[in-house]
């Protein structure tokens, strides 16, 4: 089959209001609640044959733009703008094969969001939902399963945004995707969290039989991999994370770490500094060899133009906020960086082509790369299948994941849509009551029924529940749709 010629026809947006159970800091905010705007659109090819496509998408606050003079509402208003401008320019394209359509938009895209004054990763966070639409839909167009239509590239990944992959196999590279069938659950432990059990403030927490501490969540999950948070406080960091390593060497077994920045660090030299301050301190021992690696210290205005060799020979490094458009990695591994992060609100294709840089750097017999796949608060149903999705995907075996501990399940979504998931996705969630939760058993996520589905990771009645919900406004709010001229 050759790849498919697609025009946008049509496409419209909702939101749903997204209330946390527990408060989720991280940098030096805290998060208590969101909107979550899903993306529906119509793809046609060139005989005329119509389909579906759908997205979903967290608009977390300050984490895009991180500017403290915007309020949370301005924060979801850029990230509404951006996702505005992908559909507009989307329905005006000419015809062209899905990653065609997206190399086309890409560089216009992030010139019109930059005039109107947003950021690269607010850029990309509209062009991510809008390119997930379109091949969700192209997967209902043919038939396939999101695994499927990547290993015969129907979207037809290329070179083109990525000249230095000039050369490089993706006949092969996409043909040798083997997804697991189960991921890791890597649990974040946010700044605000209650550690064990006997520090609990009864008042604090809501009483709904899920864990409100860490030991709790280790205890309810089987959790041994986990995520940590930084201050930038380089003594309310080591008090922090020794506390934390208390309850993991205690009850965590063989546990694996990873560090998050969250940019707190305004330059190499500090993150080193509290580097060598932490080795020294006997009760993060165990907890530092655990350690796989630290996630976007230093503050993205700077990081891709500091050297970061000091930090590498001490603990491998990625970037996460400074990955904002596909030249950043390559930036990045110059700089002595040896990983990026995955997330699904910069782009399915950039975390795909990002795992053929590290492929390619690999293989080429220099710097051994990684991703890692990280979470936004991803919210049970289309948001955090297709995030799944991606993480099987690029190959990585563990994947953050906060929005389950954050957020009650499916919590805003009419019951019809939470038994519509429950019955279509059985291994991903359990019943709770009239509650779908995520399911996580021995520390682990099933995902067969997400990589089965036809789709981008969803199967069909669930997607179509949520969609109905929606569009008949009895969980959210509806948008203007677009449509092609």
């Amino acid at each position: 089959m050759s790849v498919p010629m697609l025009r946008v026809v049509e496409t419209s947006s909702f939101e749903r209001p997204v209330r946390l159970r527990l408060p989720f800091r991280f940098g030096a905010v805290t998060v208590t609640e969101a909107s979550q705007i899903f993306l529906r659109l119509v793809i046609e090819d060139s005989a005329g044959q119509r389909a579906e496509g759908v997205a979903a998408e967290l608009m977390v606050p300050k984490w895009f733009d991180k500017n403290p003079a915007l309020s949370n509402e301005a924060n979801a208003d850029q990230l509404r703008r951006s996702l505005a401008f992908a559909c507009e320019a989307g329905c005006a394209a000419e015809p062209a094969g899905a990653f065609a359509l997206h190399a086309q938009l890409e560089p216009d895209h992030h010139a019109r969001c930059a005039e109107a004054g947003l950021n690269s990763l607010v850029a990309s966070f509209g062009l991510a939902l809008f390119d997930r639409a379109v091949l969700d839909g192209l997967c209902h167009l043919t038939g396939l399963t999101a695994v499927e239509l990547l290993r015969r590239n129907l979207p037809g990944i290329a070179d083109s945004t990525t000249p230095d992959l000039g050369g490089f196999d993706f006949r092969r590279f996409l043909g040798g995707l083997a997804p697991a069938q189960t991921l890791i659950a890597r649990h974040t432990v946010g700044m605000a969290d209650f550690l064990a059990a006997a520090d609990v403030d009864p008042a604090a927490v809501p009483d709904d039989g899920l864990p409100t501490s860490l030991e709790g969540a280790i205890r309810a999950y089987g959790l041994t991999h986990f995520k940590l948070k930084l201050s930038g406080n380089e003594t309310a960091d080591i008090a922090r994370l020794a506390a934390i390593a208390a309850v993991l060497d205690r009850l965590a077994g063989d546990y694996r770490v990873t560090l998050d920045g969250n940019e707190q660090f305004s330059e190499a030299a500090q993150v080193v500094a509290f580097l060598r301050r932490a080795t020294a301190e006997p009760r993060l021992r165990r907890l530092l060899q655990s350690t796989l690696f630290i996630e976007q210290p230093i503050a993205r205005s700077v990081a891709l133009e500091t050297p970061v060799a000091a930090i590498a020979a001490m603990l491998p490094i990625e970037i996460d906020e400074s990955d904002g458009n596909m030249a950043a990695f390559r930036r990045a591994l110059d700089l002595g960086y040896t990983g990026i992060s995955s997330k699904s609100c910069k782009g399915l294709y950039r975390a795909l082509l990002n795992r053929a840089r590290a492929t390619a750097v690999t293989v080429a017999g220099g710097t051994t790369c990684f991703l890692s796949a990280e979470d936004l608060t991803t919210q049970a149903g289309i948001a955090v299948q297709q995030d799944l999705l991606l993480a099987s995907l690029i190959g990585v075996t563990h994947i953050e994941r906060n929005g389950h501990h954050y957020v009650d399940g499916m919590q805003g979504a009419p019951a019809a849509e939470q038994q519509a998931y429950l019955a279509a996705h059985g291994d991903l969630y359990r019943a709770a009551g009239d509650r779908a939760r995520l399911r996580i058993e021995n520390g682990r996520i099933a995902i067969g029924s997400v990589l089965a589905s036809v789709g981008l990771g969803v199967a069909t009645p669930a997607r179509r529940e949520t969609l109905e919900a929606l569009a008949a406004g009895r969980s959210g709010r509806a948008f203007p749709a677009i449509t092609t001229a």
